[in-house]
């Protein structure tokens, strides 16, 4: 890591410090970004200011509160070190933010059906390889429960379609996985590498434009909201969805469904989906649990049959 800000040498060692006591610290763009904040405010002297505080926790362009949260209260634990060390320093109030209220759209079975009988036959020019991507793409994402970035970054070395399987690398969660393609998946990729791939430039990404470069998400979007005119699926709008990113909340909630109905207790299920999605802890995970029983309400008995025995029953006398 390299920081050239006159706090570069106390950012290194607070996050070694971090990592002793077992803090991941795997995710330090937060300091980097802290480190560039001070040289470009050509602040001389060590210890934070209410002003140099202040000037760092205001909000930016549009910057999401969460990642804000993170960012500030990186930077209050860093200060909180600093006087620990004997540098007076400011220690700013944690920041209040709302949590989302968003819920993700969960597409039904038939609307999967509709979506992709509208995208195998959509349009497209005969020219570009989009007719070839999209189908897959979008399949593909589904089918294995993706981010869009994920799957856009796959590199033709990381889909193994004789043994089945994709390689995630370099993911959210810094979380490098290894997730298996159904039979119906593999035979489709395998048809896109003998109509695409065969026949474009050398490239690294499986996902690929004609010239050889990877898809842009916004590209992806486009299409995605073409296809679902064409499917009838309606559309609430900006930030109402349904999004693309709503087929990796609908893959979650289609397979514990398919857990439950295949008597897989969820004590089980749940940890096996958690790893599958990359996701840091079962926190994560859990919210589709409550998704899928307000969809299929029959679901929630499985946990409740499931946890009922562990604890003791208290009767009025």
């Amino acid at each position: 890591m390299e920081f050239k800000s006159i706090y570069a040498v106390l950012l290194k060692q607070y996050i070694e410090f971090k990592r002793n006591i077992g803090y991941d610290y795997k995710e330090i763009s937060s300091f980097k970004t802290f480190d560039r904040f001070i040289i470009k405010n050509e602040f001389t002297e060590i210890g934070l200011t209410k002003d140099i505080s202040d000037k760092w926790a205001k909000k930016r362009k549009n910057e999401a509160d969460t990642t804000r949260y993170k960012r500030i209260n990186h930077i209050k634990n860093f200060s909180i070190y600093l006087n620990k060390l004997g540098y007076q320093s400011y220690i700013p109030e944690q920041i209040k933010f709302k949590k989302t209220t968003f819920t993700p759209y969960i597409f039904s079975k038939e609307e999967i059906k509709s979506f992709f009988d509208a995208c195998d036959n959509l349009k497209f020019h005969k020219k570009l390889n989009t007719r070839y991507v999209m189908p897959v793409v979008f399949r593909m994402i589904y089918g294995c429960g993706l981010r869009v970035s994920e799957a856009l970054s796959l590199k033709t070395e990381d889909v193994n379609l004789t043994e089945k399987y994709i390689v995630i690398r370099d993911s959210k969660n810094d979380r490098d996985r290894v997730l298996p393609l159904s039979d119906s998946l593999t035979d489709i990729c395998l048809v896109y590498r003998e109509k695409c791939l065969s026949k474009n430039l050398i490239t690294n990404y499986f996902f690929t434009q004609q010239d050889g470069s990877s898809y842009d998400s916004n590209t992806v979007y486009r299409w995605f909201r073409k296809i679902l005119w064409e499917a009838n699926i309606s559309h609430g709008g900006k930030g109402k969805g349904p999004r693309v990113h709503d087929f990796r909340h609908t893959f979650s909630v289609h397979s514990l469904i398919k857990m439950a109905e295949s008597d897989l207790d969820l004590y089980y299920s749940l940890p096996i989906l958690s790893k599958y999605l990359g996701h840091q802890s079962l926190e994560a995970t859990d919210r589709y649990v409550r998704l899928t029983s307000d969809m299929y309400p029959e679901l929630i008995k499985e946990v409740n049959n499931l946890c009922s025995y562990i604890f003791p029953e208290v009767k009025l006398p």
